[in-house]
């Protein structure tokens, strides 16, 4: 599915983004995850789970959207094995995935509740496909948030494992693995 949005820009991440990426984050994960998980999930998750990884911005793999110069999402790929969670707590080792054998990681995706639903999310994930693409990636994986399901589905991902993530301060958090094939 492309989208096409003029009055959305798709700029790579710079190191000067991460205050206000980190505060999209937690209003997008405590607006938009309101039904599929507790308050505490939710503050658990902030703590440990949701942040910017900046080796994605490092290898130039994370992405925003802006309209009108302010930042309204966040998204990117990786060619690195860590498969979810930010500087906090990455989730797997940090060496290269082989695009030949391995699927690219789709990570860190949030967009800001007042973007929500108007295609940001969409753009952003086109932008990433593409890049993987052309670094010769055949599939993608992602390790969705509950309430990231419907949208990866849409987008043509397809549930491989259900997930409890078991965060330091004893709270499980729900996640659902998901794969997408590029060829």
């Amino acid at each position: 599915m492309n989208v096409s949005r003029p009055d959305v820009v798709i700029r790579h991440a710079l190191k000067d983004d991460v205050t206000e990426l980190s505060l999209i984050i937690e209003r997008s994960a405590r607006l938009l995850g309101r039904g599929y998980y507790t308050d505490s999930e939710t503050e658990s998750a902030i703590r440990y789970v949701f942040g910017v990884d900046s080796t994605l911005i490092d290898d130039r793999t994370y992405f925003v959207a802006e309209i009108d110069g302010v930042i309204v999402g966040c998204g990117g790929w990786s060619k690195r094995r860590t498969l979810y969670g930010g500087d906090q707590r990455p989730v797997g080792p940090q060496d290269l995935l082989d695009p030949l054998s391995d699927a690219a990681r789709i990570r860190a995706f949030f967009v800001a509740p007042e973007a929500a639903r108007r295609g940001v999310g969409t753009l952003i994930l086109d932008t990433c496909v593409n890049a993987a693409r052309k670094s010769g990636f055949q599939s993608l994986e992602l390790m969705s948030t509950l309430p990231g399901v419907p949208f990866y589905s849409a987008l043509g991902f397809r549930a491989s494992e259900e997930v409890a993530d078991t965060l330091p301060d004893g709270v499980t958090l729900r996640f659902v693995r998901m794969r997408r094939d590029l060829r």
